[in-house]
């Protein structure tokens, strides 16, 4: 049979809703391309209320409420929502850490999906359910009705904090993971009375110049003062100093790096501590303790390295077994059907009704040598130590997981996930703490 080429149907000869339905898988640069093609299809591909919807709710349909965002109103461009939250998910969404000191900000906090918004919540260790992970509410982003990025905090973390109770910031991006937190009112305009001109000056003491040479004979001197003292009085009113937070790109283990990401394990102070495993570049490892630094540091050391990533395979030599199997894994208080032996505690410890016990359901399946870092966290220490006593071992068992542990000591640290696919495992109500 001969082919017929005025059967050949062409995308255009689809019902409108049908080529939307197809466009809505495409992308902006994709999109932009077609449009060039012919003014019925460039007319399609600007309907904002057709295409752009069509490709907001398909992306993100399934995690946000499309249609509530800029208030429900109807008024926001889903052509620029979509770009907005095409770049919230690609450089927002995940972990980031504070850099820097901050008494009152969060050491870790994870970003995600809202009904109409962005959300980051606190994340830490909670001090009463095992192993559990405690969110608290820290910063919302979303858009005003006319597509303007707002964004506020809650400087304390309370759950149902009422909208006079937070503060309006600014989140400033400093490439794509680093960004800034600071009040909006900490960049402002402070006028001078007697010469009747508004005068700009950033947050800070005025140019040097100007401390200079407005003393009491010059004739701008009173004003410089007024607006240093006014300006005092206004950083004074701040409920929030600015605070730095850098993104943890790598939050998961892989095939190929299978200790890095987040991890959280019990230390020798039985209390629940946050890890982050990366690798470099080079084939080295390096560990270290997400969270305000303790008050005194644990005997099975916060910090460990390696610049050989190379696992021991088994069959394990002798000594090597009995390394671990010598070992007291600190682990909280379990169902009777994971405690094998128990060791009492001397009244001497920090543990409050919590026990450590030796656990056998762990099968070692690769074991990595490893370094302490005590003597770079701890300066008095540098040269101190023993370079025995600061090596250590990783024991990766079958389930993914790991422990590590140090010959100074005879604790292993079992390491268990934080996050996996994306989520925050082993969450608990901020009201339980």
């Amino acid at each position: 049979m001969a082919n017929n080429e005025n059967d050949a149907c062409s995308f255009t000869d689809f019902p409108e809703d049908i080529q939307v339905c197809i466009l809505s898988f495409l992308g902006p640069p994709v999109i932009a391309t077609l449009a060039c093609t012919s003014k019925r299809l460039g007319s399609l591909c600007a309907s904002d209320s057709k295409l752009w919807l069509s490709m907001c709710e398909r992306r993100w349909g399934s995690k946000t409420r499309i249609t509530e965002w800029g208030r429900g109103k109807g008024i926001i461009s889903y052509k620029h929502l979509y770009n907005t939250l095409h770049c919230w998910e690609e450089d927002l969404l995940g972990f980031w850490r504070r850099i820097g000191p901050g008494t009152r900000s969060p050491s870790l906090l994870f970003f995600e999906w809202g009904p109409s918004f962005v959300s980051a919540s606190r994340v830490s260790p909670s001090r009463s359910v095992t192993y559990g992970v405690t969110k608290t509410p820290f910063l919302w982003m979303s858009l005003s009705e006319e597509g303007h990025v707002v964004s506020f905090l809650d400087s304390d973390g309370r759950p149902g904090a009422q909208n006079n109770e937070l503060v309006a910031v600014d989140v400033s991006f400093m490439g794509k993971t680093h960004f800034v937190v600071e009040e909006k009112d900490s960049r402002g305009s402070v006028s001078g009375d007697d010469c009747g001109d508004d005068v700009m000056m950033e947050s800070g003491s005025p140019p040097e110049i100007y401390q200079h040479f407005a003393n009491r004979r010059s004739p701008g001197g009173d004003r410089w003062r007024r607006q240093r003292r006014r300006e005092k009085e206004r950083l004074a009113r701040r409920k929030w100093e600015p605070q730095h937070f850098v993104k943890i790109v790598y939050c998961s283990p892989t095939p190929a790096r299978p200790l890095q990401g987040l991890w959280k394990g019990i230390c020798d102070d039985m209390s629940l501590a946050f890890y982050l495993v990366v690798y470099d570049d080079i084939g080295g490892i390096a560990c270290r303790r997400i969270g305000d630094p303790p008050e005194r540091f644990s005997g099975c050391a916060p910090v460990f390295w390696t610049s050989n990533a190379t696992f021991l395979e088994s069959p394990f030599s002798p000594e090597e077994e009995s390394l671990y199997d010598s070992r007291i894994h600190l682990r909280p208080l379990q169902p009777g059907n994971e405690v094998l032996e128990q060791f009492p505690l001397s009244d001497g410890e920090v543990v409050n009704q919590i026990q450590q016990f030796r656990l056998s359901d762990n099968v070692v399946n690769r074991i990595l040598h490893i370094s302490s870092s005590y003597d770079l966290v701890v300066p008095d220490l540098a040269g101190t130590m023993n370079p025995r006593s600061a090596e250590g071992r990783i024991w990766q068992y079958q389930n993914g997981t790991f422990g590590f542990g140090f010959l100074s000591d005879n604790f292993v640290v079992d390491m268990k996930h934080i996050v996996h696919n994306g989520c925050i495992v082993d969450t608990v109500n901020s009201s339980a703490d």
